[in-house]
C-alpha cells in the first residue's frame, strides 16, 4: 500500500493537470490587491500537493501550506528546492492548527471549506483562519454554492487520463442529501502502473457541503469577519444559479 500511496499523489497531479493553477493564483492575487496593501505572507489551508503555494511563492509571497494528507505533503516538499526560506509546509488538521504566527492573507482553495461538513467544523475553520491573520488581514476561500448545486444537480461522471507512469480511470457517483446540504461523491479509482502493469483500485467518499449566503453571513458575524466581496469563481460576476463555484473575500 505504500507503493499505492506514492502513486496516489502522482495520480492527484495527473487528475488536475488541466487545471489552470497559474490563472487561479493570478485571480486570487487580483482579489488580494483589491482588498489589502503591502501583503507579504500567506497561509494556504488545505494546500494539497502545493501547486498553488509554489506559484504564490514564485510571485513574491512568503508561503506556508498545511494539509491533512502526508502523501500530498511529500510531493509538496519537492517544490521547496531553492525556495526553502520562502516556502514551507506542515501536516495539520485545519481545526487543530496553531502555528503561533500571523499572516497577511489566508487562502483556502479548491473547495476545502466545503469539506467542513458540520457547523462546528466550519466555525472552527473560520476561527483558525482569523487567529492566523494580522489585524486587517484577509481570508479568501471558494466553495460549492447551494443555489447552483440545487439548480444543476450533480450527475455521474467518468474521467480517464494517461500519464508517463500511470493510466487512471475515475468514476464519480453523487448522492445528494438535501436536508443536510451535503453531496456524497463516491469515487471508484483504478490506477494502472504502466511499468509493472499492476492495477490498484481505491474507493473514496468525498462529503461536500454546499453553502448559502445567509448561513455564511451568520458565521462571519459570529466569528468577526467583515464580508468584502462575493464573486463567481474566476470571474467578476455576482454569484448566480449557474455558479457552482463561488469565492468570498473576508477581512479581520
Amino acid at each position: 500500500m505504500s507503493q499505492f500511496g506514492n502513486l496516489y499523489s502522482q495520480y492527484y497531479d495527473l487528475l488536475y493537470s488541466d487545471k489552470d493553477y497559474e490563472g487561479e493564483v493570478d485571480y486570487v492575487i487580483k482579489l488580494i490587491k483589491e482588498n489589502s496593501n503591502n501583503v507579504e505572507t500567506l497561509l494556504d489551508m488545505g494546500c494539497g500537493t502545493g501547486v498553488h503555494a509554489e506559484i504564490f511563492c514564485d510571485k513574491g509571497y512568503k508561503v506556508h501550506g498545511i494539509d491533512l494528507s502526508e502523501d500530498m505533503l511529500k510531493t509538496a516538499e519537492t517544490r521547496r528546492k531553492g525556495k526553502e526560506e520562502k516556502l514551507t509546509f506542515t501536516y495539520s488538521n485545519i481545526q487543530d492548527l496553531n502555528l503561533n504566527k500571523k499572516f497577511d492573507v489566508v487562502v483556502s482553495l479548491f473547495h476545502v471549506m466545503s469539506y467542513q461538513n458540520s457547523n462546528n467544523e466550519l466555525i472552527k475553520a473560520f476561527d483558525v483562519a482569523k487567529d492566523h491573520l494580522e489585524e486587517g488581514g484577509i481570508f479568501i476561500f471558494d466553495f460549492w454554492y447551494g443555489p447552483a448545486v440545487l439548480t444543476d444537480l450533480p450527475v455521474t461522471r467518468v474521467k480517464r487520463l494517461v500519464g508517463e507512469k500511470m493510466k487512471v480511470t475515475r468514476l464519480a457517483e453523487p448522492v445528494i442529501h438535501s436536508y443536510s446540504n451535503i453531496v456524497d461523491v463516491n469515487f471508484d479509482v483504478f490506477i494502472e502502473n504502466l511499468d509493472s502493469k499492476e492495477i490498484f483500485e481505491k474507493k473514496e467518499l468525498h462529503k461536500m457541503r454546499y453553502f448559502f449566503d445567509t448561513e455564511l453571513e451568520l458565521i462571519c458575524e459570529q466569528v468577526g469577519f467583515d464580508i468584502q466581496q462575493k464573486y463567481e469563481w474566476m470571474s467578476g460576476e455576482k454569484p448566480n444559479l449557474n455558479s457552482w463555484n463561488v469565492v468570498w473575500v473576508l477581512k479581520k
